[in-house]
């Protein structure tokens, strides 16, 4: 399957159960952003990797990464602090329907969706509580 990050955490403090979170990263200068959404051209593979709806199965998100078009610009770094630019944000596509494109699908994410640590924490207790996202 088409993960490409892990996050685990304890569900909730003295717990010893886990909370998992799986992720489809990708990473691009390209100018995606188109009003209140990012959109982004999946392959047929990964949308349907990501559509999945199988109980069974660990939550699996999409997460956009949108980086400066200069690759020295994406990271400033010092003793005091590290600074990414641009943004992340999250969608899932779990339970969509299949597509009758034959090499890819746009997927739009909601500008509102910034993946954050405030919002990965909320993401994780959702899960702990067995509602889906």
């Amino acid at each position: 399957m088409g993960v490409d990050v892990t996050i685990t955490g304890i569900a909730s403090p003295g717990s010893r159960r886990r909370t998992r979170i799986d992720l489809q990263v990708k990473c691009t200068s390209q100018k995606l952003l188109v009003s209140d959404f990012v959109k982004i051209p999946l392959e047929i593979k990964n949308y349907d990797e990501l559509r999945n709806d199988n109980p069974d199965d660990d939550p699996l998100l999409l997460v956009v990464v949108l980086v400066p078009d200069l690759q020295e610009d994406w990271l400033q770094q010092s003793e005091t602090e590290l600074c990414l630019k641009r943004c992340a944000y999250w969608v899932s596509i779990r339970g969509q329907p299949p597509t009758e494109n034959q090499t890819t699908v746009t997927v739009y994410l909601p500008r509102e969706n910034v993946f954050s640590v405030e919002v990965l924490q909320a993401l994780m207790q959702r899960i702990a509580r067995g509602e889906p996202i």
